[in-house]
């Protein structure tokens, strides 16, 4: 079979394109992790990438917001991808929580740009329009098949009676904090704070 050229298409671009776009983006997560949301203009993103000009970002991207939409699909790809491969083999709801719990912070050690990106693009957008970024649907679809499983949890016995959007609020808000000390703190036990959330949450919530 003869190898694929540069001229293929996968989804409508050549590879070329495609792998033009990933390091466009791979750089604008450094830059926003670093230096902030901002502060992540093309000029700094095109020297992050190498580029010799910030035309190639705009020729790849229609604008800023148009990059930031990639940013944060990548980033909740890598998460899903590693959240995925940690708990698919954990059946119990109160195992799956604690998995959850402690894996969303190891990806603060496997991928902490990209943690620090998306933070930092939550945090900006939290008094703009949240859908143009990507951010509004993927959050929602997310906490709402959390609160599934968490009445999955309570109909098999393992979780107590209580809200199961008071818990998913409660877990991703702790979590939102971990990564945000994470980031200014380099003497912060991430593995250590993990253990000590988890063990909480479960003795919180765990049917007696």
């Amino acid at each position: 079979m003869p190898a694929k050229s540069s001229s293929d298409k996968q989804g409508g671009r050549t590879f070329i394109e495609s792998a033009r776009r990933a390091q466009i983006v791979d750089a604008a997560i450094e830059v926003i992790a670093d230096q902030g949301y901002a502060g992540a203009s093309f000029a700094k993103i095109a020297k992050q990438a190498g580029l010799s000009s910030t035309g190639m970002i705009s020729y790849h991207f229609k604008g800023k917001d148009d990059l930031i939409r990639e940013v944060v699909a990548e980033v909740l790809r890598v998460n899903g991808e590693f959240l995925l491969s940690k708990m698919d083999t954990e059946t119990s709801i109160l195992g799956r929580l604690r998995l959850y719990i402690t894996t969303r912070v190891a990806l603060l050690d496997e991928y902490p740009k990209h943690q620090r990106a998306l933070q930092t693009i939550v945090n900006a957008v939290q008094t703009e329009d949240p859908e143009l970024r990507g951010l509004a649907p993927a959050m929602a679809a997310f906490a709402t098949e959390q609160e599934k499983r968490i009445r999955l949890g309570q109909r098999q016995g393992e979780i107590r009676e209580l809200d199961p959007l008071v818990l998913v609020l409660a877990v991703n808000g702790a979590l939102d904090q971990i990564t945000n000390r994470a980031a200014v703190d380099p003497d912060f036990d991430t593995a250590a704070c993990a253990r000590e959330l988890a063990d909480l949450f479960d003795r919180a919530v765990r049917k007696q």
